[in-house]
C-alpha cells in the first residue's frame, strides 16, 4: 500500500505534506503534487497535514489517480521542502472536478 495525492490538490498545492514526509517521495507539477509509490513507506503522516484532504491510501482511491501519481512521479522533479502554494489556492480549495478542468502536465520547479 502507498498514499496517493488526489485531484483536490490541483490548483492548491499547499505542500504541508512535504514538510512531514520522512522519505522524500513527493514530486512537484506546475499546479499539484504527486507521491512516488516506490518511495512511499506508507507511514501516513502526510494525510492529516493536507488542508484540502487530498491524500488517501491507495486502497481508497480510483485507479486513474493511482496511475497519475505513478506516471508523474517519474516525470516531475522531487520536492523535499515546502514551497509556495498556487497563488490562487484558497480560491480553488473547495472546487470539484479540478483534475479534468485545471490539471497541468507540466513540471514544477522542484527543490530536491
Amino acid at each position: 500500500m502507498t498514499y496517493v495525492v488526489l485531484d483536490g490538490c490541483v490548483k492548491c498545492k499547499y505542500m504541508d505534506c512535504v514538510d512531514v514526509c520522512p522519505v522524500e517521495c513527493f514530486h512537484e507539477g506546475e499546479n499539484m503534487l504527486v507521491i512516488d509509490p516506490d518511495g512511499c513507506i506508507d507511514c501516513g503522516v502526510c494525510e492529516p497535514e493536507c488542508p484540502v484532504e487530498a491524500i488517501l491510501p491507495d486502497t481508497l482511491v480510483e485507479e486513474q489517480l493511482i496511475k497519475l501519481n505513478e506516471d508523474y512521479s517519474q516525470k516531475w522533479p522531487l520536492i523535499i521542502e515546502k514551497g509556495q502554494p498556487c497563488s490562487d489556492a484558497d480560491d480553488f480549495a473547495d472546487q470539484d472536478d479540478k483534475l479534468e478542468r485545471y490539471f497541468s502536465p507540466h513540471p514544477g520547479p522542484g527543490n530536491g
